[in-house]
């Protein structure tokens, strides 16, 4: 690799640790760390002629980013059904999580803290609120438990996330090393 790589590849790996640390807060890093990988290897592959990665990594990236969204996505339905709760309650976590997403970008003015503050109570709104529409009710405590469930499972999909993405971090940092040793 030439300098102008080496120096674009060291500044994407800064830039990319912030990515990881803002799907921590529920921003979509890990999506923006696979899309400005592509971006360079298109870049050096077609205009430089040298691969950094080479796109069945970058594909293989597409695919773990995709899981951690699906992990983020169902941990919360999980979560209220392990804590007990209906399916209804887990689909009401689901819809809770996204619908609290989306309600608490705009209501809680602290940029990125809404987010994920409105995607947690979002979890436990929405199981409370599944729950007690269910023809057969079940007691406060039960229906406290399973939304209880909820908010930790998103809470431990959002880590999920986050760890996906801090091993994206990890094979884009690697793959050049070990491409580098097997040319040479």
């Amino acid at each position: 690799m030439d300098w102008i790589t080496i120096t674009i590849f060291l500044l994407f790996m800064l830039l990319s640790a912030g990515f990881v640390l803002i799907t921590l807060i529920g921003l979509p890093g890990g999506w923006l760390m696979v899309i400005l990988a592509a971006t360079i290897e298109f870049f050096s592959t077609y205009w430089v002629g040298v691969e950094i990665w080479g796109w069945h990594a970058i594909g293989i990236c597409v695919g773990l980013v995709i899981l951690g969204e699906i992990i983020e996505l169902i941990a919360s339905g999980i979560g209220s059904k392990l804590g007990g709760g209906s399916t209804r309650g887990m689909w009401g976590a689901i819809l809770g999580s996204i619908v609290g997403a989306v309600f608490g970008t705009f209501m809680i003015p602290v940029p990125l803290i809404g987010t994920l503050v409105g995607a947690v109570s979002g979890a436990f709104v929405g199981t409370v609120v599944a729950e007690l529409t269910h023809k057969d009710p079940p007691d406060f405590g039960a229906i406290t438990k399973s939304a209880t469930g909820a908010t930790i499972g998103r809470i431990l999909g959002i880590f999920g996330k986050t760890g996906i993405a801090a091993i994206i971090w990890c094979l884009l940092l690697a793959i050049p090393t070990l491409l580098a040793n097997v040319q040479a």
